[in-house]
């Protein structure tokens, strides 16, 4: 009981934050964000063993000019490298093969496409159409935790099927359904209210967020494993790390950004 309080409180904390970033201006998300990536890619480094400074410097020079040049052909050539390796990171989840970083430059690549790549789209994400969209980013949020926290209490009440016991032991598989479902609800609701897109293009949103999601999730925990470790740090009692509270997000950013700004 107390660690589930300890647990709602930081949550709620945490959520006041961001909701309050996202919505006094773009520039106030932008160094929200930017925050969260830098101690995320702090607790990764301690994940992997990477003590060297070139990713943070790599994550501000790349944010940079993706900010300055929104517009720009490199950006969907990064967004493919990005979506590739995330792709190959779901291969090597599904066929339980180790996500291998033996050597610095394997090392700093892996925090490159991995983190430094998926924060910048985050960021990037509630630029639609070259206006700042807050309730954009906002409505993907809101499906992100309805997914985790439906996921949640359906998989505690009534899962009985394990999703992927090697890397994740209490994920269900109708966890995951009841989620996803949910999703989908939020995602009606959500198009009720905001009309940047369609009820269909929502719908698709929420299952990007619900599918994708839990297999970043997974990611990060296949990720934590192999170090054998719990959490990624403890910035957030009762959660872990950044990296924990921002897996799921995270992982899913870069395929959202991909249906909003190339495919619809």
């Amino acid at each position: 009981m107390r660690n589930l309080l300890r647990r709602s409180f930081s949550g709620v904390i945490f959520i006041s934050i961001f909701l309050s970033a996202i919505l006094f201006s773009k520039e106030s998300y932008i160094a929200l964000i930017s925050f969260f990536s830098v101690v995320a890619i702090w607790e990764l480094s301690k994940i992997i063993n990477f003590k060297s400074f070139i990713s943070y410097i790599l994550f501000g020079l790349t944010l940079f000019l993706m900010l300055k040049r929104p517009d720009s052909y490199a950006i969907a050539i990064v967004l493919g490298i990005n979506i590739l390796s995330s792709i190959y990171l779901i291969y090597q989840l599904f066929t339980k093969r180790d996500i291998l970083y033996f050597t610095e430059r394997g090392k700093l690549g892996l925090t490159i496409r991995y983190l430094i790549f998926s924060f910048c789209f985050l960021i990037l994400l509630p630029f639609y159409n070259q206006n700042y969209t807050p309730y954009l980013i906002i409505s993907i949020l809101i499906l992100t935790w309805v997914n985790d926290s439906f996921a949640f209490l359906i998989g505690k009440n009534f899962g009985r099927r394990k999703l992927f016991v090697s890397v994740s032991p209490k994920k269900t598989k109708e966890g995951f359904i009841g989620g996803f479902i949910f999703a989908l609800v939020a995602g009606y609701l959500i198009s009720l209210f905001n009309s940047d897109l369609s009820l269909t293009n929502w719908f698709i949103i929420a299952a990007i967020v619900s599918i994708i999601g839990t297999i970043g999730d997974l990611v990060e925990s296949k990720l934590k494993r192999q170090a054998k470790i719990k959490d990624s740090g403890t910035i957030m009692p009762g959660h872990g790390g950044i990296l924990d509270r921002l897996d799921s997000l995270l992982f899913v950013a870069p395929f959202v950004y991909l249906y909003i700004n190339f495919i619809i």
